[in-house]
Parts: structure tokens; C-alpha cells; sequence
């Protein structure tokens, strides 16, 4: 077992800027599946790929994870103004989040947005509750307004809070159990 430099820095991610404190990235001595390092952190998110495997952040951010095990961290539905790029680093050089549900990426401003984590109810700026309250359209006002102020971030039900990168707007839906 290779132990991690001291000091070794998580590598970066655009679209996921803090994987450690969202969970998706963990403590762990131990070996990477592609790499066979053990450098003090593994990607404890969903692998979508037909072994499973505990890999590095390392590997994540460089690809080589996706390359060698056909894999994806999440599943990313863009429109049709997103580069096709984009999306590619999303699904394989990002770390992606366990969600209730099956995850998903939000997108603004044609790029992805970067992924903070999820929030309650409480922690939900005007811009994401008024995401959350568009999404439950057709709902009742008053059940709107309970539900939204369910949101947990332990719980369930609970919210996905983004920014988009190009203008800084709060994105956010929700999901439970």
C-alpha cells in the first residue's frame, strides 16, 4: 500500500468544487481499484459501470476511472446549447452525489452548474426555493409552502443546491425517500 504524500491536495473539479464536504469524496486508506494507491481519500458516489469499484479522486479527475471501468459518476441530461465537452466531464471527471432518487445535474447559462450539496428547507435562498416551488407546480400553495419547509438536509425530503457558474444563480430540486 502506497500512503498518501503528506499535504497531498484533493484535485480540483469544476462542476463538484468540494466533494469532501458533500460526502461524495471520503477518508479511506484504502488501494484505488484503477490506480492501486491508497492516498488517503476515495469517491464514496454512485459508480455507474458494470463492476463495482471503490476509486481515488485522482482517477476521477483525470478520466482514467471512466476509461478503464466504463464508468459514469452521474447521469446528465443537458440541453441542446451545453457542449457535448461538458457534459463529458460531468459524467466522467466529476464526482457525482447519492441522491434519494436517481441524481441529477442542473444545467444554466449553457454549462453545468457546480453541485454545493444538499440543503434544507432553511438553507435556500429565494432563487432556489422559487426552483423548488416551479418544480411542485400545480401543487396546492399552502402544501408547497409545508414541503419546502420539510426540506432537510439529513432527511427526507430533502434539496440539491447548484450555482451556476456564469452568472452565480442558486439552482436547486428536491427529492425524498
Amino acid at each position: 500500500m502506497t500512503p498518501a504524500p503528506l499535504g497531498e491536495r484533493l484535485p480540483s473539479f469544476r462542476y463538484h468544487p468540494k466533494p469532501l464536504f458533500t460526502g461524495s469524496v471520503d477518508w479511506s486508506d484504502e488501494e484505488c481499484a484503477r490506480c492501486g494507491k491508497a492516498r488517503g481519500f476515495l469517491y464514496k458516489g454512485p459508480i455507474y459501470s458494470e463492476k463495482t469499484v471503490r476509486v481515488c479522486p485522482w482517477c476521477v479527475a483525470d478520466g482514467s476511472a471512466a476509461e478503464t471501468f466504463d464508468a459514469t459518476f452521474t447521469d446528465a441530461e443537458a440541453p441542446g446549447d451545453v457542449p457535448d465537452e461538458v457534459v463529458d466531464e460531468i459524467c466522467r471527471r466529476t464526482p457525482g452525489f447519492s441522491a434519494w432518487q436517481e441524481g441529477r445535474w442542473l444545467f444554466h447559462c449553457g454549462d453545468g452548474a457546480e453541485f454545493l450539496g444538499r440543503r434544507g428547507g432553511d438553507e435556500l435562498n429565494t432563487a432556489a426555493r422559487k426552483a423548488i416551488r416551479e418544480e411542485l407546480r400545480g401543487w396546492p400553495d399552502d402544501q408547497i409552502d409545508w414541503y419546502v419547509d420539510a426540506l432537510s438536509r439529513d432527511g427526507s425530503p430533502t434539496a440539491y443546491l447548484f450555482r451556476c457558474r456564469v452568472c452565480g444563480t442558486h439552482l436547486a430540486y428536491s427529492d425524498s425517500t
